[in-house]
Formats: C-alpha cells, structure tokens, sequence
C-alpha cells in the first residue's frame, strides 16, 4: 500500500516540477498508493560543497513531502574528502543538519538519517555521535544493513548501538567479499536477525524493499 518516492521514469524526485507532484499524487491516489517516505538525494554532496544551492533543493523536497502526503524525508550526512579523517568535519556536518532538521520541524516533519557509504554517517559509531546529538522526534534513522556492509561494518553491532533511534527499516542484503548487492537473506546484512530484532523490540515502522 505504499512505496518510497525516489524517481519516475529516470527522473530523481528533486527534479520533480510542481505540477510533476501533483500529477503523480493523483495517480497514486487513484491506485489506493501512499508514498512512505521522500527518498530524497539531500546530503549526498561534499561537505566542501556549495552549501547553498542544496538548500534551495531540500526546500523543494519539503514540498514534495507536503504534495505527497508524506511524513518522512530522507536525507544523508554529506560525502567526505577522501584521504581525511571524518571526525575533522563532525561540526560542520551537524551545523547543515541542523538547518535542515529546523526547517522540517516547522512543518512537522521527520527526517530520517540513512547510513550509507563514504559520508560521514556510515559506520555505526558515527551515525551513533550524529543521532546523540541531532536526534529526537523529528530527526531519527533509516536503517540500510546492506550499506553498513559495503563500509565492513557489522550489522548486529550497527543494530545494538542505533536500535533506539531506528524509524524505519530498507530491506537490502550485500556481501563482505564485494560489497555486491544481492538478494535479502543472500548476503552478509543479517536480514532475518534484523527482523527478529526489531520484532522483539515492537517495531511498527516501513520495512521498505529496496
């Protein structure tokens, strides 16, 4: 009954007009589909990046959040320079993060931090300092065991650290050997401990196939 606006038709959703939403909105409506969450590409520049112009895209993916009837908005914690260490950069990491996290909470919506490779939260004791500091009720996690494996990271320890601050769940296994994506259950991201796990622990949030 749901899915995870990302893109259509080869288009990301930060590229999506107005119009393109509004459209969009009422096909879904017509075939009983809500949207789940934003899959927003926010936070995926460099933290020496430009600030300003993504911050003019993050506002558009408030409005679409607000077009397609969603609460949440996925965001990332900005690519690090390759070569140098990621704690230098934690400040200013946090300081982007917090203009965001403001200007969701105006409209009281949720952004949800995603792990992934190569930006600063993407390895658990990293997302662990961000959510310390940043999370509440309206900044929490998206839980990706396939991309803690791609970083050697451990998924039952990500899972320990993080579990009170988990909002919401992608279900995608990879391999240690390769980082290779494959099937849920195929790989090294220990899918059916997850579940387990959060079941146990009265988990009612997305699991979003991805």
């Amino acid at each position: 009954g749901h899915l995870e606006l990302r893109g259509i038709g080869g288009k990301n959703v930060a590229e999506f007009s107005t119009q393109e939403l509004r459209e969009f909105k009422k096909r879904l409506d017509a075939a009983d589909i809500r949207v789940s969450a934003i899959g927003s590409p926010i936070g995926k520049i460099g933290i020496n990046d430009d600030f300003n112009p993504h911050l003019a895209v993050f506002e558009r993916m408030l409005d679409a959040a607000r077009i397609m009837g969603a609460r949440y908005i996925r965001i990332f914690s900005f690519y690090m320079p390759k070569g140098e260490d990621p704690q230098r950069y934690f400040e200013p990491v946090c300081e982007r993060l917090e203009q965001f996290k403001a200007r969701a909470k105006a409209l009281n919506l949720v952004l949800l931090h995603e792990n992934e490779k190569g930006i600063f939260g993407d390895i658990a004791p990293r997302c662990k300092q961000l959510m310390d500091r940043l999370g509440d009720e309206t900044f929490k996690m998206t839980f990706d065991p396939a991309n803690f494996v791609q970083c050697g990271q451990p998924v039952t320890e990500a899972y320990r650290m993080l579990s009170e601050y988990i909002e919401y769940v992608h279900i995608k296994d990879a391999k240690f050997v390769d980082g290779s994506v494959v099937p849920a259950g195929y790989g090294d991201g220990k899918i059916e401990t997850l579940l387990t796990a959060l079941n146990e622990n009265g988990y009612d949030g997305f699991l979003s196939l991805e």
